[in-house]
């Protein structure tokens, strides 16, 4: 007879195949939803020819919205969506900190920073794809990062959670001032460098989505694989390093591939926050804490909660389109609210 425990965790192959299949329904839903609502026959037909790489005589309604605008940003969305999901659920593991997530520690702030710089003053890295924004983006989030960890480690070793948390928002104060500086001098791109600071995946390509698909395979099959360590960390760094585990070659490589990740996220979709913070507490009830089984669900349920805040913001105010970041915010920050009030009611 299984216990309450292995019931209520036992995520196993059929619920990640229900995960998957969840997952592929929303993502035809925001296809076929949007400003112009479009049939789902006409859609898989559409989708047919693209996959095919044929381009119909008489191209439909369905084919010239997808293969040109809606597809590459439902791509964008989903792959933005559980990249910063997977970060978030790996920084909170790491730090042993549940409110360890890219924005909260100014991360994602940091990344704002290069990226701005770079849309602002033209930086660009000559025969390097999206070389100006995406290099600069993960630079900034990787030294921002290593910033916030050395102070919080300075002040106090353990790396408490209020201790990490306070240098999160005071350095992200101090990044949003520099931000604003470097904006006043940003001359006629102050616009767009605006718009696409609150978050818009408005504009995206299919090269966007295959930069993310890479880096998502890469960096993101590096963080699955440390599922195992991260487990070690949430019972010590002392206690993981008399199990063997390399703490300082994991944290780094856990912290590489977290910055490179967010910093993509941000240069392509601007800062999109509550994402990584607010994913892994929703499916951890359904997988427990073993990262074996929290990584990879936090993959999708990220996946989802963009789609689908993608999807709010494109057709609440139809035709006229809502930055995702405000919609993530919106949503996040009532869910946040909400988790932690039953999780207090619960003790």
């Amino acid at each position: 007879m299984k216990n309450k425990n292995t019931a209520t965790h036992g995520f196993g192959p059929k619920e990640y195949l229900l995960c998957a299949a969840a997952t592929l329904a929303v993502f035809l839903l925001c296809v076929c939803l949007g400003s112009v609502n479009l049939p789902l026959a006409d859609t898989l037909a559409a989708f047919r020819d693209i996959l095919t790489g044929t381009v119909p005589e008489e191209t439909t309604l369905a084919y010239r919205i997808l293969q040109p605008v809606r597809l590459p940003r439902i791509l964008c969305a989903s792959l933005s969506g559980a990249a910063l999901s997977l970060c978030g659920a790996c920084m909170q593991g790491l730090l042993k900190n549940p409110l360890a997530d890219g924005s909260t520690l100014g991360v994602s702030a940091g990344a704002s920073l290069g990226a701005i710089c770079s849309i602002a003053f033209g930086f660009s890295v000559p025969g390097l794809l999206f070389s100006g924004t995406m290099v600069s983006a993960v630079i900034a989030a990787f030294i921002s990062l290593a910033i916030i960890l050395s102070f919080a480690y300075r002040l106090d070793a353990s790396l408490s959670t209020n201790t990490i948390i306070l240098i999160g928002i005071v350095y992200s104060m101090l990044v949003s001032a520099m931000s604003n500086l470097v904006i006043t001098f940003a001359g006629d791109r102050v616009k767009t460098i605006t718009f696409w600071n609150m978050g818009s995946l408005q504009g995206t390509s299919y090269p966007n989505a295959a930069a993310l698909a890479i880096c998502l395979l890469v960096c993101g099959g590096i963080l699955l694989l440390t599922a195992e360590e991260l487990n070690a960390f949430s019972i010590g760094e002392e206690n993981a390093r008399s199990i063997g585990v390399n703490v300082r070659a994991v944290r780094l490589r856990v912290l590489i591939c977290v910055s490179i990740l967010i910093g993509v996220c941000v240069s392509i979709g601007g800062s999109i926050s509550f994402v990584g913070l607010i994913t892994p507490h929703l499916v951890r009830p359904l997988t427990g804490p073993n990262h074996k089984r929290l990584l990879p669900a936090s993959l999708f349920g990220g996946a989802i909660f963009l789609l689908l805040a993608d999807l709010c913001a494109r057709t609440i105010l139809a035709p006229r389109e809502l930055p995702i970041g405000v919609v993530t915010s919106i949503v996040g920050s009532i869910l946040f609210v909400h988790i932690f009030y039953t999780g207090r009611k619960q003790r």
